[in-house]
């Protein structure tokens, strides 16, 4: 997608994986920084785009939090999605909004498991949309940076990384599949 989509392609999988996480910015980024590395992206348009669908992407669970309040979006996530979010880790995203504010926007995107959480408790808070996005958008520019200097810097070895732990990885989420899948039917039996 990162190849046929270009930066629009980056754009999206970054939105997407703020909300739903079929696959983490870890991922998305680096193979960018690859793309970048082999000449046919720009370094910075490729960090920009990245964060700013991912600020965007937020807004998806920032307006429910916000317009649904506090009381009936926990009620939600309590029937439909404790497998997914827990309690805890809503209350620590919480306890770090409450503390720091707009600044736990910005550390937040710096924090993988944190990045899409953090915007509940801001739209429960009401926080300013646009100080939202803005806070959000710079915090990722810097992980995006990071993430895509990483890929550029694996550049030609990308692919020889691939071969050796391409195997090990599929293995590896095979195994979580496996592993989600009875922990939840687990979960839902209770």
């Amino acid at each position: 997608m990162i190849e046929a989509g270009g930066y629009w392609g980056v754009a999206a999988l970054m939105a997407i994986e703020n909300v739903v996480l079929p696959m983490p910015s870890e991922v998305i980024m680096p193979l960018a920084g690859y793309v970048v590395r082999q000449g046919r992206m720009s370094a910075w348009l490729v960090v920009v785009v990245g964060a700013a669908g991912s600020a965007i992407g937020a807004l998806g669970l920032y307006y429910p939090s916000r317009f649904l309040g506090e009381d009936k979006v926990k009620d939600w996530l309590g029937r439909h999605a404790r497998w997914l979010l827990s309690k805890r880790d809503l209350q620590k995203a919480q306890k770090h909004f409450a503390r720091s504010g707009a600044r736990a926007v910005f550390l937040a995107q710096l924090l993988p498991g944190l990045r899409g959480v953090i915007s509940i408790p801001a739209g429960f808070a009401r926080m300013n949309v646009v100080a939202f996005l803005v806070w959000n958008f710079l915090g990722t520019l810097v992980w995006c940076v990071v993430l895509v200097w990483l890929g550029e810097l694996l550049g030609a070895q990308f692919m020889k990384v691939d071969q050796v732990l391409g195997p090990i990885g599929w293995s590896i989420l095979l195994a979580l599949v496996l592993g989600s899948s009875v922990w939840l039917r687990v979960r839902r039996s209770r």
